[in-house]
């Protein structure tokens, strides 16, 4: 079998200030294989970034320039489109990934055009391919599919031509293996794939990073007195994670429990939807019980010091394909309620690991938060049963593990 060279990983971009599951995936998968001994670039657009080489500790990255193809798109539809990562065109990506040499694999982690250059290099260049499917492929509920094509919809796409060239919709149905971060997700794909080579793989954490971090430098840089009780959100502001929820559900929450505090951490996707909370906090009259952090950077201690300067860890998401931040908020000790939807099932039991809600449920939520504030033995018991189980399974040399089999399979 041939050996693990390199692997270059696709994707839309790669900041540190608009870190999501997915960067997270990608970056700690690459370190772990360049430790390994393997390089493992990552080649994206230069979406809210500088274009060119860059290395973000030992992982390179390579950004490289790109449009939206469509015709007529406003200044704020392009806005709305970068901040979500819309869906961008980029020969110069394909180009250099078409000169790069010795590529073992290809791993892309988006679809569309982006992921059908990944998919013509491989073909071209006689390497397998394997496709992450992160964001519910086949699984997002249809009103956030018209909520992220909003800024596009009624615009002529030049791009089809580019699409159509690569082999855009054959990404998928060309692809070596398929890896899906949530079960759900990858009972669906194996269903319209009963012949391919599907995997569920979960994301991972750094179980050491949080659970030795110290509570007092997150308190102290925002000022939290040491009574006040932190109720925990990290997740990027965005409508499917649903923060405007939690918003009223705290309200409710707060009114019976006066010595707790809000805090969501998260970059900003949808500008709009920021102002939504904002706007919510006001007319609750939460100004002095909510804080809003738009981002931590994803190696600023603050982030662990975050966890586990908390009490409770809330993820009220609306859609979460696996929910990363689960496992942190259990790797530093914290007990989680959070939606019972997607990927987080999958891999979380409620009562035991967990206590879950229904999406959209605000007094759902808020029952369960008081459920946990009120109760210092079940917080304790969850917090323990999460942290053996995140401890056991979810590290990122095992996650790691568990894909190098999969690219040794398609190697062969």
């Amino acid at each position: 079998m041939p050996q693990l060279k390199k692997v270059v990983h696709v994707m839309r971009r790669f900041v540190p200030g608009k870190w999501g599951g997915t960067e997270c995936v990608v970056f700690n998968t690459s370190r772990e294989l360049i430790r390994r001994g393997a390089e493992c670039p990552v080649f994206c657009t230069d979406m809210l970034a500088e274009r060119g080489r860059h290395c973000l500790e030992e992982v390179p990255v390579y950004r490289f320039s790109y449009c939206f193809p469509w015709f007529f798109l406003s200044s704020a539809a392009r806005q709305k489109l970068v901040l979500k990562g819309g869906s961008p065109l980029s020969l110069s990506l394909f180009f250099a990934l078409l000169r790069e040499k010795d590529i073992s694999i290809i791993h892309t982690h988006v679809q569309h055009r982006l992921g059908g250059m990944a998919r013509t290099v491989a073909r071209l260049k006689k390497i397998p391919y394997v496709v992450s499917l992160h964001g519910g492929h086949f699984t997002l509920p249809p009103e956030q599919v018209e909520k992220m094509t909003a800024p596009f919809r009624g615009r002529p796409e030049w791009g089809k031509a580019f699409g159509a060239l690569f082999g855009s919709r054959q990404v998928l149905d060309d692809a070596d293996a398929i890896i899906c971060v949530g079960q759900s997700e990858c009972d669906e794909v194996r269903k319209r794939y009963p012949d391919k080579a599907v995997h569920y793989i979960p994301n991972g954490v750094d179980v050491d990073r949080f659970a030795e971090a110290e509570g007092e430098l997150f308190r102290n840089k925002y000022g939290f007195q040491p009574l006040e009780k932190l109720v925990l959100c990290v997740s990027r502001i965005d409508y499917q994670k649903n923060q405007l929820g939690l918003v009223r559900a705290f309200a409710d929450f707060s009114a019976r429990q006066p010595a707790h505090r809000l805090v969501l951490i998260g970059p900003v996707t949808v500008e709009s939807y920021r102002d939504e909370i904002k706007a919510e906090v006001v007319k609750l009259g939460l100004q002095d019980k909510v804080t809003l952090i738009e981002g931590l950077p994803p190696d600023s201690p603050l982030l662990p010091s975050a966890y586990k300067a908390a009490e409770i860890f809330v993820l009220p998401s609306l859609h979460e394909p696996f929910g990363i931040v689960v496992l942190e908020a259990w790797a530093a000790g914290l007990p989680v309620v959070a939606s019972r939807v997607g990927g987080i099932p999958g891999f979380a039991v409620d009562g035991e690991t967990i206590l879950m809600a229904e999406p959209g449920t605000d007094d759902e939520f808020a029952a369960q938060m008081s459920l946990l504030a009120n109760n210092v033995a079940l917080r304790a018991d969850l917090s323990r049963r999460a942290f053996g189980e995140v401890a056991t399974h979810y590290s990122w040399p095992k996650i790691v593990d568990q894909v190098c089999a999969v690219y040794e399979n398609c190697m062969k």
